[in-house]
Parts: structure tokens; sequence; C-alpha cells
């Protein structure tokens, strides 16, 4: 029987850095050779209906082992891609105990200590050389669902009916894009996709994408008095009126935030992107106002203020704890086996968003477990190994508890 931290050594070699520069789904075709894998893998088991689609998404069924009665069908989810923030190819696992302090890698990065990371002194990370990213976000939460599979597997324990699927383009904003809710068939699903030991999520930020876009009018900067609008420049004053206080590095917990993701253009064009991120509607609201007033600042200095000045938003995707509440079985079931496992269950708001966020808005109640791993879309990032374990045993515990429920 393979450990969870064999198979995700394994999975972290197998580059599937995702992009945001095309429009095909897989962004990437890297995707599909930690797919295959995992199908092969997946029919190993015993699982003969694994397969891999045209867009990346792998799925297969563990049958319940209840004969006397109906079960549910729960499901894990986890995705394929990590973050293009940093390199994802030829990554360099090395299994360290920590014993207290900064930690140093190999090419002189530094994993700086937290507060936190005092309470892990004892405990095994799993780091990088400094050079690439880890790609615990996700491979971590991938190799917690296969190991599991293989326990329940192996054990005559009662289990609900399981159902997995590893996602394409999670880090893009695409995972739940092309999936099958219908397809895949289940009452319920957990995305594992957290962070520390013992934090479970049934909350996320209100995702909305703004683009601010600026038209000017371009001269001979010697000829320019009086005739030429600058778009960069106003632009740039947009920006200058946002607030300080409500960017993400001056928030936490649950302050909104707005964020200058990108920018480009020139004389004659200038956009900007911002992701606009809050738990509630009313903080979602005044993110918009806060963006459109910072936009009228500017409009009397444009020749068609109205046409030349444009704030376009796009919804990306809601807080999910706005559907589970409707759900709470599904949410005292992931705390049970929580304690289960022997760790204390502690709910977070997610500051970012998961496949979940879309998943359960489309009808899959769908809250999301943590996989022991740290520092995302980093360089610095880790993996702790017992708690990776413990994932990996709270999925187990996730099958027994719903095995005892009517399906």
């Amino acid at each position: 029987m393979k450990t969870p931290l064999e198979r995700f050594l394994r999975y972290v070699s197998i580059e599937t850095t995702s992009s945001e520069e095309t429009t095909t789904t897989p962004s990437t075709e890297t995707q599909f050779d930690l797919a295959r894998v995992l199908v092969e893998e997946l029919l190993e088991l015993g699982l003969s209906d694994a397969k891999v689609n045209e867009r990346c998404y792998v799925t297969a069924t563990l049958p319940t082992n209840v004969r006397d009665r109906q079960a549910p069908t729960v499901g894990f989810i986890a995705h394929l891609d990590t973050s293009c923030a940093a390199s994802g190819a030829n990554v360099k696992p090395r299994v360290i105990e920590y014993k207290g302090g900064p930690v140093a890698l190999e090419n002189g990065t530094v994993i700086p200590e937290t507060d936190e990371m005092k309470s892990l002194v004892g405990d095994h990370f799993v780091v990088t050389d400094g050079s690439t990213l880890l790609g615990a976000d996700d491979k971590a939460g991938i190799a917690a669902i296969m190991a599991a599979l293989e326990r329940l597997i192996e054990s005559d324990e009662p289990r609900a009916n399981i159902r997995v699927c590893f996602t394409p383009d999670e880090e893009i904003g695409n995972g739940a894009a092309f999936f099958d809710i219908k397809e895949f068939n289940a009452d319920c699903a957990y995305t594992v996709d957290g962070g520390p030991g013992g934090e479970i999520n049934g909350e996320t930020f209100t995702a909305d994408k703004a683009f601010v876009t600026v038209t000017g009018f371009d001269v001979h900067p010697g000829e320019a008095k009086d005739t030429m609008v600058n778009a960069a420049r106003l632009l740039a004053m947009i920006i200058a009126a946002l607030p300080l206080n409500r960017t993400p590095e001056s928030t936490s917990g649950r302050e909104p935030f707005i964020h200058l993701y990108k920018m480009e253009g020139g004389v004659s064009f200038a956009q900007a992107v911002f992701l606009l991120r809050a738990f509630d509607e009313e903080s979602r609201r005044e993110n918009i106002r806060i963006l459109n007033a910072a936009a009228d600042k500017i409009r009397p200095l444009l020749k068609n203020p109205e046409e030349d000045c444009v704030v376009a938003t796009v919804q990306q995707y809601l807080n999910m704890g706005y559907f589970l509440k409707d759900f709470p079985e599904t949410l005292s079931l992931l705390e049970e086996a929580t304690r289960r496992v022997g760790l204390v269950p502690k709910w977070v708001a997610i500051r970012g968003g998961t496949d979940g966020s879309r998943l359960t808005e489309m009808g899959l109640p769908t809250p999301n477990l943590f996989t022991g791993g740290r520092n995302f879309h980093s360089v610095t990032e880790y993996l702790d190994v017992e708690e990776h374990e413990k994932a990996t045993q709270t999925i187990v515990e996730l099958a027994k508890l719903w095995a005892g429920k009517k399906g």
C-alpha cells in the first residue's frame, strides 16, 4: 500500500502548470500527463470506469460495500494544475525534519519562521530547492484522495459510494467550467484543496473581475498642449485614487479588497484588470462603487467622458457559504471526520476560491478540507507530511460516516 507521501512525490515530478494565455481547456497539454498516470493508477486499484475526457477531467467510481440498503454518493475533488505564479517544472522535492526556526533551501531561499510553525517542530516537511513551487496545491489533495481510495478498498468497514474527479485549470478559474454535475451524480462533494491541518472551509470570497479601459488621444508631444489625452496617465490617476487600506497586502480575515492584477497600454489606450473580493454582498457592492467613483474623477478630462472610460465587471464565483447553509449535514460530517482523526476542526473563510465555489453554486454542495500545505503559489511552499496523512484519514472517515446515511 502506497503512502500519501509516496504518491505525492511521484505527482510533483510531473509538470502541470496552467496558463492564462490560452483559451483551450485544458490550458496546457502537460496536465494530460498527470491525468493519464492517475487513470492508470485508478484502474490498478480496481476502479474500472476510470477515464480522462477530452478536456482533461479525470473521473472514477468506487462502489459502496453496503448491501442492505441504498448508500449515498460522496465526491472527492482535487485539481491537476499548479499556479503559473512560479515555475512548476523540474521540481526537486526533499523531505526534512523541522527543528524550528527559518528553513534554508538549497539555492539560498529561506522559508521564514511563522508563529504557527513553532507548533510544528518535529513534523516532517516536503520542500523544494527554492527554484520552483512544490505543487502541494493541489497534488497533495490528489495524493490524499488516491491513498484514501486504496485504504477504503483494503478495509471491510462500510463506505458510501465514492466518486472522484481531478479537474484541470482550477488555478486560472476554469476548474468547474466543464464539470458535468449530472454525470458526476453525487449527493455532495468535498474539495481537498486547503492548508493547515484541521482547517475546514464552508465559505469563500465572492469574486468579480473588473476591466477598466481608458481611451486617449495621441499627438506629437511637441504639439500636445490642450490636445493630447494620455490614457496611461489617466489610468494611473484612477489607480492612485483607490484606497490603500483596501488592497490584499493591507487586509486579512473577512476584510474585502480591490487588487490591481495587471495593467498595460500607452497614450492612446490603457487598461487595468482588477480582482474584487468580498465575503458579503454589501462589501461586494462597495468594491464596485469605489472603483467607479475613482473612474468618475478622471472623466472630465476626456473628450468623450462616458465612451472613453469604461468600467466593466464580470462575476467569477459566489461565496459558497450562501448555499451551504442549506446543507448542514455536509458540513457537520466534515467537522466530525476531522475530530475523528484527532484534530480540532477550525472553520476558516477562504480568502480565495476553490472549484467548490462554483460547484456549490451549480447545485453540488462542496466544502473544502485541508491538505497540510503552506505558502502556495510560492517557491517557499511546503507540505507538512503528518498533516497530509491526517487529510487522508479524514477522507476515509468521511466515506465511513456517509455510509451510515440513507441514499
